[in-house]
């Protein structure tokens, strides 16, 4: 995942730039940067996350850029950016949240075209430099975003820094959000509206699916306006969004009471103690469930994080696996001799869930009944970087599955059965994965409760993780 936040002001906005970048630290782990037009030139900076924290890395820093009025910031969990970029467009600076799918097929065209490509990432293709090139094909910045969100496969919103103004561009079917904001001095946009209140600013429009607009300090011009259809992530209510956030107008900790409130209206079967939540997404879940159901909350496990950095998703198994461990501490007080319904958010791989249940068994809790607030995770994400890894196995679901149906080669029609919550072999898939994980019963939500709490049309939203079903024209 990525998270970027830009601002154009009439004074200096180096501050803004700095903590509104900040306030996207939960949806990266591995690289951040910011870049600063400060009227005369363009000034960078890029650090990497795994052994840091934003703020220690970039606050000494602050001074060099001067008193500049328009910068762009960006968390990545993969490549360095921002990058500046000169080409006849002009002299410009460019951030992105992108999964390119089809990032093999365009760079062998771009290739064959004479281009080429410096190693920002390694020995990887940088996506945001990638995205640069294409825009180089075009004539102008509009014609560049558009030829760029027309040629990828995944997602992509970005924010392109010129010497003039800044162009904020959503993917063209708004599977990441990208917000606006103002106040007196100018106008922000970020992937987070959680990040406008402590810095002053007030919500004015949510991009649209494709839409592209130019921000200076003195107002908001559109470029492109925004496509029909709308496939926004789903996964930012259930789980990455950050609580205080609305998306489409839609608050996340809301959606996520609302979630748990309608576990709980289907939940009959037990007679928990108390229920708890897996910090941090599954709290909010956690607390509807508890309101509805009429008993008491309580905190099983405390999160330690003064020193363990997000552990959302770096790509090193053993690390994160390790991190995820060392950050949750259970309170035996409130777990030996305790019926205790558990809400999380998601089961991806079941390491971290696995470990959790582990370390309450060996705390005495005498029932550990889990719910899951979204269903199975049976099709790896190819819009986001979320559930997805090098092998479709690495799912949990989907291994449950291979291995019921004995072979790695598993047909639409095999699937199919797994996402219909009515179906034998969805029972069958349940029951193994609750017997797997130790628990005394295990529930996934429903698909149709989902959409309901989030409260957006079924086909405004990408629930392509749960039923295979995405636009993708």
């Amino acid at each position: 995942m990525s998270g970027f936040f830009g601002c154009v002001s009439r004074n200096e906005c180096v501050n803004d730039v700095f903590y509104g970048t900040d306030y996207h630290s939960h949806l990266g782990t591995k690289r951040a940067g910011m870049a600063f037009y400060d009227g005369d030139k363009f000034i960078r900076s890029i650090h990497s996350l795994e052994n840091g924290y934003f703020r220690n890395k970039f606050e000494d820093e602050l001074p060099k850029f001067n008193d500049a009025k328009m910068g762009v910031g960006v968390i990545s969990d993969n490549e360095s950016q921002p990058i500046t970029i000169t080409s006849h467009l002009g002299r410009y600076a460019i951030v992105s949240a992108a999964r390119i799918d089809n990032i093999e097929e365009l760079t062998a065209e771009l290739l064959h075209d004479k281009h080429h490509f410096a190693e920002l990432s390694g020995s990887d293709i940088n996506p945001s430099e990638l995205i640069a090139i294409i825009m180089g094909q075009a004539n102008t910045f509009k014609e560049g975003i558009e030829l760029v969100q027309n040629k990828i496969k995944g997602s992509c919103s970005m924010l392109v820094l010129t010497d003039h103004a800044i162009y904020a561009a959503r993917d063209r079917f708004g599977r990441t959000p990208v917000i606006i904001a103002k106040n007196d001095k100018g106008f922000v946009c970020a992937s987070e509206s959680s990040s406008f209140d402590n810095l002053g600013y007030t919500h004015v429009k949510d991009l649209g699916p494709g839409e592209v607009v130019q921000l200076s300090a003195d107002g908001i011009r559109e470029i492109t306006p925004a496509r029909k259809r709308k496939q926004i992530c789903s996964f930012l209510w259930v789980y990455y969004g950050y609580p205080s956030s609305c998306y489409e107008g839609v608050n996340v900790e809301e959606a996520r009471y609302k979630c748990g409130a309608a576990m709980a209206k289907s939940d009959t079967e037990i007679t928990p103690d108390f229920a708890a939540g897996i910090p941090d997404s599954g709290v909010g879940h956690a607390i509807g469930y508890s309101n509805e159901k009429r008993i008491p909350y309580k905190r099983p496990f405390v999160k330690y994080t003064p020193t363990w950095p997000r552990s959302f998703m770096p790509q090193n198994q053993k690390m994160r696996d390790l991190v995820a461990k060392m950050k949750l501490l259970p309170n035996e007080t409130f777990t030996r001799g305790q019926k205790i319904v558990f809400m999380d958010d998601s089961i991806v791989r079941g390491t971290q869930l696995k470990d959790n249940v582990i370390k309450l068994l060996d705390t005495g809790v005498e029932e550990i009944h889990m719910r899951i607030a979204c269903p199975p995770l049976i099709f790896p994400c190819k819009f986001l970087n979320f559930s997805t890894s090098r092998s479709t196995f690495d799912l949990y679901a989907r291994r449950i599955i291979r291995d019921i149906e004995g072979t790695d080669k598993l047909t639409p029609e095999m699937l199919d059965q797994y996402t219909d919550e009515s179906s034998s072999k969805y029972e069958q898939m349940v029951s193994i994965i609750s017997d797997h994980l130790q628990l005394t019963s295990l529930k996934f939500q429903k698909l149709d409760d989902v959409v309901k709490s989030i409260g957006l049309p079924k086909e405004d939203l990408c629930t392509h993780c749960w039923d295979n079903s995405s636009y993708t024209e």
